[in-house]
């Protein structure tokens, strides 16, 4: 026998106003325990490769401020750190609940959080990778006071890894995330003689001919100025091409000086790569291997 239809409290197919106020409570609790984070959404500066879903530069150009719920207690998730074979492995996860009406009405565009896209921590000044979206019948809110029309699940659980940065485009035009990330990516020395004028931090420097209105655009080798020490050296990142000689030219600044030395392997120890070991393995490699023999391991 069916249940009584005019005392049951869940109706299949519309929203009571009990829930409402479930939800409204679940929003408020979040803005009280909660923390503010960044939600950084993917997008792509190529085409996606479907097959393998994923596509070769991904990038983060947009972050919304939305208050989220870190649901781990007493430490991260995961397996920790530890080194293998492939050298220093960190697995740090973590569970942040997010309610489902904020997200809607904050992040654009978007139905649900996307796996791959990433979470800025300011707390952990931290950024993190979203490996799945628990968004059917989450095991923080198992259909309270029933489901209605389109469910009534209040929250989205986000399980999320440690960023392991591969020099995706990060400039939300967001200081403390832009700043944070700044370090990470591998930098070129670059050796001046014949400086003109102060490069600017940050801004684009090329290839070219100076004052040329075009040189920008005729330029296939370009970079984003990370430091700069006047009549000595310029630090680059974010390089596009490959620097080798000519007049480096700032597009802000317009000041321009001669390359005289590049130098790509200053910089190994990083942010994110605190144990890079290919410069010493090839140094290791060349005093022990004779490169010049014809057949290093016979005697034909």
């Amino acid at each position: 026998m069916p249940t009584n239809h005019y005392f049951n409290p869940f109706p299949a197919k519309q929203i009571t106003n009990e829930q409402l106020l479930v939800e409204d409570l679940v929003i408020e609790a979040m803005k009280i325990y909660g923390m503010d984070v960044y939600y950084m959404p993917r997008s792509s500066r190529d085409e996606v490769d479907f097959l393998y879903g994923e596509d070769t530069l991904k990038q983060y150009i947009k972050a919304f401020s939305i208050e989220m719920y870190l649901e781990n207690l007493t430490g991260m998730d995961g397996d920790g750190d530890f080194i293998s074979k492939f050298g220093l492995e960190i697995r740090d996860e973590v569970t942040l609940l997010v309610s489902r009406n904020r997200f809607k009405a904050t992040v654009p565009n978007l139905i649900r959080p996307q796996e791959g896209d990433l979470i800025f921590l300011p707390l952990m000044n931290n950024f993190f990778e979203i490996t799945f979206v628990e968004h059917d019948d989450n095991q923080a809110m198992f259909y309270t006071l029933g489901r209605g029309r389109g469910g009534n699940v209040y929250v989205y659980a986000l399980k999320m890894k440690k960023l392991v940065f591969s020099n995706e485009i990060i400039q939300t035009g967001i200081e403390d995330i832009d700043n944070n990330i700044r370090g990470y990516y591998p930098r070129t020395r670059l050796t001046l003689d014949n400086i003109n004028g102060k490069f600017l931090n940050d801004e684009i420097v090329y290839v070219g001919t100076p004052f040329d209105p075009n040189g920008f655009a005729n330029s296939s080798v370009q970079a984003l100025v990370f430091d700069f020490n006047p009549n000595v050296y310029i630090d680059v990142y974010r390089t596009i091409g490959q620097f080798t000689s000519g007049i480096l030219v700032g597009a802000t600044s317009n000041a321009y000086a001669t390359i005289t030395l590049t130098n790509e392997n200053f910089a190994d120890n990083n942010a994110f790569e605190d144990i890079i070991d290919n410069s010493r393995v090839q140094a290791e490699s060349n005093s022990i291997l004779d490169w010049t023999e014809v057949n290093p391991f016979g005697e034909t």
